[in-house]
């Protein structure tokens, strides 16, 4: 999947890539960078941590006049009015200034060397107005950026990643010749797809991907751990055996009436549900007035 963005870059896209203190992710950001500058794309790059010298190290020769460096670095901040570009000016209008003056006919890529430095001066919604309106104005056709994504809280995170169709995170792994990429990339559509997978970056810029391999032993072990029987280790039985079985379905039960009972209860007989009782001499009765009796 990361060759795949790395080469197939969609037009209007926005594309984040994740680092930390423990693994930088500048290398694999020039690999982009490079990849563009092979397609024969021009490739704006906004310069804040990184000196344009180290930057165009390693990249082909024969693409690097496509390259163009806005000089944020060593003064991103415009203290000392030692950059050509600040933070200050990140804004559509401006970048887009910039892009025009050495636009061809194709839209071009944007690359931001550190978003993290632009959020960090800068209302998180504010920036992502911008990029949406960069995204939107015709002449970017794709924006990469790089977020340390220790330096903010997850809340900013977020925003961003939601803001992005490919999120690639890199990670240390214990080889210290490769490092591990995840990948979430949304298609327009709205599918979601993702995938992991080693990566190593050469002196001339060139990604190397290695798909991680499926690691039986910890399949096997779900596996045992799905057969367990939980009630192997009970002091006692919660299983019947088939004479114990048999032997339950024979039992009726209680206020179950057989066939046999409901019969004898419903067949009626002469003189049943009857009371007779005839009157003696020392009954009063008034059929006029049956409770003459009753003192009331």
């Amino acid at each position: 999947m990361l060759l795949n963005v790395l080469q197939g870059t969609e037009a209007g896209g926005f594309i984040i890539i994740e680092d930390t203190v423990k693994y930088s992710g500048r290398g694999i950001l020039k690999c982009f960078i490079n990849a563009a500058l092979k397609r024969d794309e021009d490739v704006h790059v906004l310069v804040f941590e990184t000196p344009e010298q180290e930057l165009r190290a390693g990249l082909d020769s024969s693409c690097v006049h496509k390259l163009h460096c806005h000089k944020g670095f060593p003064d991103p901040l415009g203290w000392t009015c030692k950059s050509s570009f600040t933070v200050e000016k990140f804004t559509a209008q401006e970048i887009t200034r910039l892009v025009k003056e050495t636009q061809h006919a194709r839209a071009s890529v944007l690359v931001v060397d550190s978003l993290s430095l632009v959020l960090r001066h800068h209302d998180p919604v504010v920036i992502c107005q911008r990029l949406q309106e960069l995204k939107k104005g015709g002449v970017i056709k794709t924006i990469i950026g790089l977020l340390h994504s220790d330096l903010h809280q997850h809340g900013i995170e977020d925003i961003m990643c939601h803001l992005a169709s490919t999120v690639i995170s890199v990670a240390p792994v214990n080889n210290e010749r490769h490092a591990v990429a995840k990948t979430t990339r949304r298609t327009k559509s709205g599918k979601v797809m993702r995938g992991e997978e080693y990566f190593s970056v050469s002196e001339d810029a060139t990604l190397s991907v290695q798909t991680i391999p499926h690691q039986p032993g910890h399949a096997q072990k779900k596996e045992d751990v799905a057969e367990a029987d939980p009630t192997s280790n009970l002091t006692f039985n919660l299983r019947l055996s088939k004479e114990e079985r048999e032997a339950k379905e024979k039992v009726a039960l209680p206020f179950v009436f057989s066939q046999e009972k409901k019969s004898a209860l419903l067949k009626p007989t002469p003189g049943s549900g009857r009371i007779m009782y005839e009157l003696d001499a020392n009954d009063d009765f008034d059929e006029e007035d049956p409770d003459d009796d009753l003192d009331v």
